[in-house]
């Protein structure tokens, strides 16, 4: 019964996010703040986990694939549709629900037990449309660049620990991240990256504006933001497979 709790209320709590934006210039402001926190700062641990993804699947395949029948570009085709399809998608957006959605969270809840959120309903302002809407927006808008920057690096990282290794030579691998290659996979990950920035913002807004206590409930709500949207991200994922790949 409380899913359906939760739900509903948090279907309400949409409803209350999507509201009319208090004044414009503000809100515009406000969505380049919050690029800048929720995106550019996430930038660094992307590059990182990409790099090693992209080495650990280029090795891997390698050492699995070595027989003489197989042609060594098969590495590169192998870690490119990887990278694509799931790993610079679901991967990414799974490490981005526990930097990101635990930042929003806390930051949300601290302002509710801290009676900021109290504060702006006393002066006639929506909060959530205040405080949540720029975030979602910037977020649903960066997350895309951040998984387009995770495939070239995890691509790239794969050259490398190939090169370096000696176990696929260069200009196998890279006949092999050309050779048959769908432009449709590149959208498909953008469109996960999208639901799944939605889904890392939303859900974990919603946590923490409904937080009551002190800061001990701020923690919990924090982790409970990050254990749903990581749920919701491995449904959604599987949802989206079936209906865009099948």
């Amino acid at each position: 019964m409380r899913i359906f709790y939760h739900l509903g209320r948090y279907t309400l709590f949409l409803k209350r996010v999507f509201g009319k934006p208090e004044k414009h210039h503000i809100f515009l402001k406000q969505i380049v703040r919050e690029i800048d926190k929720l995106g550019i700062d996430s930038l660094g641990i992307v590059i990182i986990i990409s790099v090693f993804m992209g080495a650990v699947i280029t090795l891997q395949t390698a050492y699995n694939i070595d027989m003489p029948i197989i042609p060594k570009y098969t590495v590169g085709l192998a870690a490119r549709d990887s990278i694509l399809l799931e790993f610079s998608s679901t991967i990414v957006g799974l490490i981005l629900a526990g930097k990101v959605g635990s930042n929003i969270a806390s930051e949300i809840g601290t302002m509710r037990v801290t009676e900021q959120i109290d504060a702006l309903e006393i002066m006639g302002i929506n909060p959530a449309g205040y405080l949540v809407l720029p975030k979602v927006i910037a977020f649903v808008f960066i997350i895309p660049v951040l998984v387009i920057i995770s495939m070239g690096v995890g691509i790239t990282g794969g050259f490398l620990a190939g090169s370096m290794t000696g176990e696929v030579p260069a200009p196998e691998y890279i006949y092999g991240i050309q050779f048959a290659f769908q432009p449709f996979y590149i959208i498909y990950a953008l469109i996960k990256a999208v639901v799944f920035g939605f889904i890392i913002s939303t859900i974990s807004a919603y946590w923490g504006y409904y937080v009551q206590g002190g800061a001990l409930e701020v923690g919990k709500a924090s982790t409970k933001a990050v254990v749903s949207s990581s749920i919701q991200i491995l449904l959604f994922n599987l949802i989206l497979t079936q209906l865009l790949l099948a």
